[in-house]
């Protein structure tokens, strides 16, 4: 049992590369974006970071917790495992919520990413090929 339970709904695992650290989330997601900025290309080693936010309740650490690596402060930070160093999610909004890095997730979550921000600091090698809407900075009010 996760705690997790009590939300209603269905519950998605995720888990770093080697499998030192385990989570487990509600597939409750409030947004997801695909961040083109310099500190999600260079955290995740990729051309952008797809992830799904959440309430940071909704996200309990199942296995491994002793095993993540935390860049940042209780309020903000990243969560990477110690070990592989798989950036599994981040701590934002002043520590409310969790953005989870989509590629960890091991099962498939009912949200897809709906814009790609940063856009205007993107890697000039990759090309968005997609139709979905893209920002400069972060979204903006439509």
């Amino acid at each position: 049992m996760t705690g997790l339970e009590k939300t209603g709904g269905r519950i998605l695992a995720g888990k770093c590369l080697c499998g030192a650290v385990h989570y487990a989330v509600a597939d409750q997601f409030a947004y997801a974006l695909n961040c083109h900025c310099s500190n999600c290309r260079r955290a995740t080693g990729s051309a952008f970071k797809p992830f799904a936010g959440i309430q940071r309740e909704k996200l309990v650490v199942t296995k491994g917790e002793g095993d993540l690596m935390v860049f940042g402060d209780r309020y903000g930070h990243d969560a990477h495992c110690r070990t592989c160093g798989s950036l599994l999610y981040s701590v934002v909004r002043d520590g409310a919520w969790v953005h989870v890095t989509m590629g960890t997730l091991v099962d498939d979550p009912s949200i897809r990413p709906k814009a790609h921000i940063f856009v205007g600091s993107k890697a000039r090698w990759f090309a968005i090929t997609d139709d979905l809407r893209q920002y400069q900075e972060h979204v903006t009010a439509d």
